[in-house]
């Protein structure tokens, strides 16, 4: 729809800053959260309400901890409110085609968000790999310290 790709004053979308490169951590305070993805710590706890699929763990105090999955699709939402000029309503509407859209074959006309969008998919994959790979030495390593490999 026209009328979800502007915001309520009616302006179009506009460049972004660049974002910093997500760190290879596991989880991430909100604070860090906020930082890595150019908005205030408020600012992701309001897009918790508004996008169900963003869902950090919350601990003890209810402390929330971000995951890689997060940022990238908090960055997504900022990409889709503040760069393209949706509105909340709209944002959420793209992020639930996005993610009923078959692979290999995008709704719209807009390959170079959907090509970005699969490159950090990819660029997730390859990480999970290594990381992978990398658990499954050390707990070998492990197993042969303890004297338990057959």
């Amino acid at each position: 729809m026209v009328a979800n790709r502007t915001t309520a004053k009616g302006k179009a979308g506009k460049d972004l800053a660049p974002l910093p490169e997500i760190p290879e951590k596991r989880y991430f305070s909100i604070s860090e959260a906020a930082l890595l993805c150019g908005v205030k710590a408020h600012v992701l706890r309001y897009w918790e309400q508004e996008f169900p699929q963003l869902s950090p763990l919350k601990r003890k105090g209810n402390r929330r901890y971000y995951q890689r999955h997060d940022l990238l699709l908090a960055r997504q939402i900022r990409a889709l409110l503040y760069g393209e000029g949706y509105t909340i309503h709209g944002a959420r509407e793209r992020l639930q085609e996005l993610m009923r859209a078959p692979r290999g074959e995008p709704q719209e006309e807009n390959h170079g968000q959907l090509n970005l969008e699969m490159a950090d998919l990819s660029v997730g994959v390859i990480e999970g790999r290594k990381r992978w790979q990398y658990l499954r030495t050390e707990l070998l390593a492990l197993l042969d310290l303890c004297g338990h490999r057959h």
